[in-house]
């Protein structure tokens, strides 16, 4: 299998499994990462967290053998297929975070950009590389990566196809932290667990509100945050929640 997925505590660890390959996505993995995110979202746990197998890369990006011996009229409905599966995993009610503890170029960045969080070790190294192929991104890189760090930062990056390291992605928002070395699934778990005890209605709530707010203007989005509230206040874990705040004891939320 190109995918390997273990369920542990809640969180659906997905592993990129072409080690030889530094976890290079081709047609066959993605088609893996589908059923992977399917089974994850039908098992009931809380979070994913993606990881690659080996020791070297989360993923080197898309695998330059079989992009070039595709046909050319072939190429728009692979991207388009990759694009509706990393647009999933954004979209997902599960929170999820990249583990990236070598390389993540390419396509392997995009999936990390796809991800709700993304976490780096020391030795990480990230690169949107297409141009020195004589390509651009195109699994979503030209548009989630100035969505995160600003245009001027992104263009930068896409346009000269440089490596950086974990400190400057940390520096530019590219991560949201640096973590010690180990096993990236527990890396990944220990990352999630403070996010994942809560009520799966009002962190995809939350979720929902922050990434439809981001589409539009501030005023339509403060409107749709009321209406949200307005929703979640009504949901049994938000009686609970208050109910145990007042009594002063730990919440049992049952994600109703």
């Amino acid at each position: 299998m190109t995918v390997v997925t273990e369920f542990r505590d809640q969180v659906a660890v997905i592993e990129l499994n072409r080690p030889q390959a530094l976890n290079a996505l081709n047609e066959q993995m993605l088609a893996d990462l589908r059923t992977a995110v399917d089974d994850a979202e039908a098992s009931g746990c809380r979070a994913m967290v993606f990881t690659g197998a080996g020791d070297k890369a989360l993923c080197a990006g898309a695998d330059i053998a079989q992009l070039q011996a595709r046909a050319p009229a072939t190429h728009r409905a692979n991207i388009g297929q990759a694009q509706a599966l990393f647009n999933r995993i954004q979209q997902s009610a599960l929170p999820s975070v990249a583990v990236i503890h070598g390389f993540a170029f390419g396509g392997g960045l995009e999936l990390a950009l796809a991800c709700t969080f993304r976490i780096a070790t020391a030795k990480a190294r990230m690169a949107l590389p297409e141009v020195k192929l004589g390509l651009i991104p195109g699994y979503g890189g030209t548009q989630r990566l100035p969505r995160l760090i600003g245009e001027a930062r992104a263009a930068e990056l896409v346009l000269s196809g440089r490596v950086i390291d974990a400190e400057e992605a940390l520096l530019i928002g590219l991560v949201n932290r640096i973590v010690d070395g180990g096993d990236p699934a527990d890396l990944g778990r220990a990352f999630l667990e403070p996010m994942i005890r809560h009520s799966k209605v009002a962190t995809s709530m939350a979720r929902e509100a922050m990434r439809r707010g981001l589409d539009g203007a501030l005023a339509p989005g403060l409107a749709m945050e009321a209406d949200m509230f307005a929703l979640c206040v009504q949901s049994h874990d938000a009686a609970e929640g208050m109910a145990a705040f007042l009594a002063k004891r730990p919440a049992a939320f049952t994600d109703n």
